[in-house]
């Protein structure tokens, strides 16, 4: 009884995609498929439409804006977001959607379990562990596999996301948002293979890297701010004093001053700190409110035992 939508998006995919299609609907036969094109130069519209998916357009290039007009546009109980390379395991998604229903979550991760190493690159996978290590550390230890491309995800997640990431960082917004709002998410460790020949990645592994590290830098100033303002007011605390205490000492010892500049600066520094620190303390205010709100649109969406309660009393 419950709707449950499957959301492929797609840049380049004509290899893969046919594959993907029938993958899901093996395990999902009730599920609709949804192949939104990004732009591809490629077959990849005609394959996914000859699988049967159901084929919208996004012109706004990078796969967060395609999440955006995916989530916007489309209604259903249970959304499964996979990307169309055919590195993910389609025979997992029906277990993913039953722990979601059955466990009342909000989101279920496929974290990748491989051994090939041409699937799983050292360097992203180091990456991956670095940038996840990371919002573990800040946000909450419930996530093992930050950056991992297949989710399956609530109404009520999908409706409150703001999604405003463009690219590949929208896997960080997705975990940052489930873990600041304590929504209930869990895993499922899920086998992840290489691309089939004639596919390439679009991942850029320095490039998107160092996005997805300024998206978690940013996101950290937006939903912990008096931690963000703190840490750069330390710094320049430590900095002002490390220039002011030789400064200093040389006044009581001479009773002069003759490096006027640099206790300028280590004034300057001190001053900059303390007004850092009250920054952090007024910002956290106005982020306990937004965070506040964004809880209360997050409550006034219906969980999914609701919906399907609902769903069979109206049959």
């Amino acid at each position: 009884m419950m709707r449950v939508a499957v959301l492929i998006p797609c840049y380049n995919e004509e290899v893969t995609i046919s594959k993907v299609v029938r993958d899901f609907r093996a395990s999902l036969p009730e599920a609709t498929i949804y192949v939104y094109d990004n732009n591809s130069r490629d077959g990849t519209v005609a394959a996914a439409r000859a699988a049967g998916a159901v084929v919208r357009l996004e012109r706004m290039q990078g796969k967060g804006n395609v999440v955006r007009r995916m989530f916007a546009d489309i209604e259903a109980d249970a959304y499964v977001l996979v990307d169309g390379d055919d590195t993910y395991e389609a025979a997992d998604a029906a277990q993913m959607v039953r722990m979601l229903a059955d466990d009342q979550l909000d989101m279920v991760t496929g974290a990748r379990v491989t051994d090939i190493k041409a699937a799983y690159r050292p360097g992203h996978r180091l990456g991956n562990v670095v940038l996840t290590g990371m919002v573990r550390q800040i946000f909450g230890n419930r996530v093992s596999d930050m950056l991992s491309g297949y989710r399956v995800f609530s109404r009520r997640f999908v409706k409150t996301f703001p999604a405003l990431a463009s690219g590949f960082e929208t896997e960080t917004e997705f975990t940052v948002h489930a873990l600041e709002l304590g929504m209930p998410v869990d895993e499922l460790n899920t086998a992840y293979r290489d691309r089939p020949a004639g596919s390439a990645s679009k991942l850029r592994t320095y490039s998107d890297g160092i996005r997805i590290l300024r998206t978690i830098v940013t996101l950290v100033k937006e939903e912990r701010p008096l931690q963000f303002f703190s840490i750069i007011g330390a710094v320049m605390l430590a900095l002002g004093l490390l220039l002011g205490t030789s400064v200093i000492l040389q006044f009581l010892h001479t009773g002069l001053v003759p490096r006027l500049p640099t206790a300028v600066l280590a004034s300057a520094l001190v001053l900059l700190s303390f007004l850092s620190m009250v920054c952090g303390l007024i910002l956290d205010s106005t982020s306990r409110g937004r965070k506040e709100f964004k809880r209360l649109t997050y409550l006034a969406v219906p969980a999914i035992s609701s919906g399907v309660a609902q769903m069979r009393r109206v049959s």
